[in-house]
């Protein structure tokens, strides 16, 4: 009988490409990986691997088994959620991958929640971005992620997971009090402090700039964006910045709306085997008693 602990490795081969980096994603030796693989061969009865130069890559068989793997694997976390479902209680551990400002705006609330309603619900939660965060979902590191996506730049939707939309967050150009400048196009000469390059957040902010007319002068790039904050209150810069980063709650910056009120889309995915389990559940039903942002 094939081991499914062993086929899991398999398929974090298809999808990480070199025995090396399913050792690191999954907190094993070089080695350690090659011996089951090995092992997995000799169950299977048939070659898994061939060399690729200094690599290995699959093999016809290899792939077969990796799309059984994918099937298996969803049938299992069913099954597990079935099992939980029958409990009176929802328990066990539920690991989040969010992004900064729904860590800072939506989860500490969420939290609150789920300690009086489910104090034997331990959640652990994780700052990382959509674009890292859904590989990780789906090799299993994280059990949801809740991401954000901007207008125009949708995401990856893995087929092996299921996405639930969740709120909107009006996106806005933030400037210094002090500035009379109050639209995009006059900001043309001025400096921004932007998302770092390759961030969805950072290619919509260039597309709002250009379709203004200019290039924006990214003259200062972090992913955090209560410094975006600070560098507009200190009148530095401006800043493209969705609501829940609590621009509005700050007295030295102007918050304007810009042409068609552009939203991000805020969403929880996760694995689809996984959807239905009761610790998901809650954590969804708790960030939606939320609500949008006014």
């Amino acid at each position: 009988m094939l081991d499914l602990r062993r086929l899991r490795l398999l398929r974090e081969l298809a999808r990480r490409g070199t025995i090396a980096a399913v050792a690191e994603a999954l907190s094993y030796s070089p080695s350690a990986v090659s011996q089951q693989l090995a092992a997995l061969e000799k169950e299977a009865g048939v070659r898994l691997l061939e060399p690729a130069g200094r690599r290995v890559r699959l093999t016809a068989q290899a792939d077969l088994l990796v799309a059984h793997t994918e099937v298996l694997l969803e049938e299992m976390e069913r099954a597990e959620a079935e099992l939980a479902q029958s409990l009176n209680q929802t328990a066990g551990t539920l690991r989040v991958a969010a992004f900064q400002t729904a860590v800072l705006a939506l989860v500490p609330h969420a939290l609150s929640q789920l300690e009086r309603q489910h104090p034997s619900l331990r959640v652990e939660v994780t700052e990382l971005e959509p674009e890292l965060a859904l590989p990780a979902l789906v090799a299993g590191e994280f059990d949801l992620v809740l991401g954000e996506e901007y207008p125009g730049f949708p995401l990856p939707r893995p087929r092996e997971t299921q996405r639930h939309d969740l709120l909107t967050d009006e996106l806005r150009l933030i400037t210094p009090a002090g500035w009379s400048e109050r639209s995009l196009p006059s900001l043309a000469s001025r400096p921004f402090v932007l998302e770092p390059a390759g961030t969805t957040a950072r290619e919509w902010a260039t597309a709002e700039c250009r379709q203004a007319g200019f290039e924006p002068d990214a003259r200062y790039t972090t992913t955090d964006l209560q410094i975006h904050l600070r560098l507009v209150e200190s009148g530095l810069a401006a800043a493209l910045l969705p609501d829940l980063s609590g621009a509005g709650d700050r007295h030295d910056v102007v918050a304007h709306r810009l042409p068609g009120r552009p939203r991000r889309q805020i969403f929880t995915t996760v694995r689809s085997g996984a959807a239905r389990h009761p610790k998901v559940q809650a954590f969804t039903t708790a960030l939606s008693a939320h609500g949008p942002p006014a």
